[in-house]
Formats: structure tokens, C-alpha cells, sequence
């Protein structure tokens, strides 16, 4: 316990830049790590019941914050978000699962990348965002991105790519419609129904090919719902001590991690392709959160006169 005190003691007196870039860091390294314990899965489970899975469990961890939910004033139109966002949420999270255990993680890690584009492009299509040039030649360099580590017609795309890439157009839905919800919801409320959500979408296809798991296999799903858990909170920590644009170069320590996970543990050997590719959409979605910033701080100006104007009135 001192140790951890000490650790606590000193992370609170870094700079607000430095330990927003140490949260980005270590969710980078845990859900890594995440996909590493997938990779060490051996009773073949299917994707989808190791997705099921992982969210009972992740029940478990999200009990204690039932006292905080409050269902009875959720509106009845919120709950076709809310299960709209647990299908393609819960769908997604089944093909990473399935990517995880095809491909190479870093592989798996370059392509996630591209998860802020395909929300850009969501952003304008549902929310109706305008979209200046330079956004679009950086959504445009994300995509160049993605088909440097596919290179369709050069190689034959697997089923493992696919997913991912699946997968991550559907983390950008489920993030499009979690920003709806936000605004109108209690965010212990959005994580209790994402959770249940998640797990009652995924139980028909579970069962359908329920496969006995292993005594190990439960030990690393508990583990993955857990680091998973913690990641997303590290994220959080870290986009509340740092602006977006500082912390998210530092995203691609995901892709030093996968390397060394993969190669150490899997043998696999880091494809210079992914790493190009990666680093193309890696700089596409840094110049996506500089123009997300920009026009953040842009607006926060215009509702600060507006708010002087009336304050005068």
C-alpha cells in the first residue's frame, strides 16, 4: 500500500500534460495486453461466446455502481439507443475478438487506428457536422492508411483483416451514438446498459455455439473484462488531464507494445507494411483531433461572448 500511495502522491504532482500522456500510454498497454490474453485461449472457444463472456463478467465488475442507476427516468425513445448501440457495440466487439485470434496484433492495433475516421465520417452523415477540406483530405490519408496494411490485389485479404476492420467502423457507431446519449443521460445509467446490453445481444449466437470452456480460458476472460475496463477508464483519465491532440501520438505506443507482444510470445514477425500503414492513419487521426480541438476552443470563444452580451443585457 505505500508503494501505490507513493505512485498516487506522485502522479497527482506531475504536470496535467505528462500524466494525461502516462494514462494514454498505459490504456495502450493494457489493451494489448487484452489481446494477448485472447491469443492465449485454447479450448477454441468462438468469438462470440468469448464475447459473451466477457461481458458477464463485466457485469460482475459494474455491480457495485448499481446504486447510481437510475432506469425508472430513462424516456422511452433513449431505449432505442440504448439497444441499438449494445447490437453494433456487442457485434463489434465480436469480431475483435476474432480478429484477435487470426492475425497478428499488430496488425489487429494498426487497423483499430482508423476507428476515428470512419466516426468523422459518421459525424457528417448522422449529426449533419460540416466537414472543411482539410478534414477530408485527413479522413482521405486514413483510408490510404488502411489499404497500405490490406493492399487489396496485392495479397489476399483474410477474414481476420476484415473483422477488424469491422469492427472498427462499429466501435465509431457505438461512439457516434454514446455522444448522443451523453448529453441526455447519466453516464452510470450508459455504462450499466451497455453492458447488459452487449451480453443479452450476444446470448442467442453464444449459445447457438456454446463450446465448454476451459477453467483457463474463464481465468483469462475474467482478466480481459477486467483490463478492459480499467483501459477505458485510463482513457478517460487521460482526455480529462490533456487535450486530445497531445495525448493521441501517443496512441501509437499501442503498435511498440503489439510488436513486442507478438513477436516474443507468438513469433510473429512485425510486417513493415502495417507499420507504414499505421503510422499514415495514426497521422491522420492527430491532425483530425487538432481540428477537433480548434474548432472546440473556436466555439468555446463564441459562447463566452454570447454570454457576456447577455450578462450586459
Amino acid at each position: 500500500m505505500p508503494a501505490l500511495n507513493s505512485i498516487a502522491s506522485r502522479l497527482v504532482a506531475m504536470p496535467e500534460l505528462i500524466r494525461g500522456i502516462l494514462w494514454m500510454v498505459f490504456s495502450g498497454f493494457l489493451f494489448v495486453t487484452v489481446g494477448v490474453l485472447i491469443k492465449l485461449m485454447e479450448s477454441g472457444v468462438p468469438a462470440i461466446q468469448g464475447a459473451f463472456i466477457r461481458y458477464v463478467f463485466g457485469m460482475i465488475i459494474v455491480l457495485p455502481l448499481i446504486p447510481r442507476i437510475r432506469l425508472k427516468q430513462v424516456k422511452r425513445h433513449v431505449y432505442g439507443l440504448y439497444v441499438s448501440r449494445a447490437l453494433v457495440h456487442g457485434i463489434a466487439v465480436m469480431l475483435w475478438f476474432f480478429a484477435m485470434a487470426t492475425i497478428p496484433l499488430a496488425e489487429v492495433t494498426a487497423i483499430a487506428y482508423s476507428t476515428p475516421i470512419y466516426t468523422t465520417i459518421g459525424a457528417v452523415l448522422v449529426f449533419r457536422e460540416h466537414i472543411r477540406i482539410r478534414r477530408v483530405m485527413a479522413v482521405v490519408a486514413g483510408f490510404v492508411g488502411t489499404l497500405i496494411i490490406l493492399r487489396p490485389g496485392f495479397l489476399e485479404i483474410s477474414m481476420g483483416s476484415l473483422a477488424q476492420v469491422g469492427a472498427a467502423m462499429g466501435f465509431a457507431a457505438s461512439f457516434l451514438i454514446a455522444k448522443k446519449l451523453v448529453s441526455i443521460e447519466n453516464p452510470y445509467n450508459i455504462l450499466f446498459m451497455l453492458t447488459a446490453g452487449c451480453g443479452l445481444a450476444l446470448l442467442p449466437g453464444a449459445l447457438a455455439v456454446w463450446v465448454t470452456p476451459s477453467l483457463a480460458d474463464l481465468v483469462l476472460l475474467f482478466f480481459v473484462a477486467c483490463l478492459a475496463t480499467l483501459g477505458h477508464y485510463a482513457i478517460n483519465k487521460a482526455l480529462i488531464a490533456a487535450p486530445l491532440t497531445a495525448t493521441q501520438p501517443f496512441i501509437f505506443m499501442q503498435m511498440i507494445w503489439a510488436i513486442g507482444f507478438g513477436y516474443l510470445l507468438f513469433g510473429e514477425i512485425p510486417d513493415v507494411w502495417v507499420i507504414a500503414g499505421g503510422l499514415v492513419i495514426l497521422a491522420s487521426i492527430t491532425y483530425l483531433a487538432h481540428r477537433e480541438n480548434a474548432s472546440a476552443r473556436k466555439q468555446k470563444g463564441k459562447d463566452q461572448c454570447k454570454a457576456v452580451v447577455v450578462d450586459e443585457g
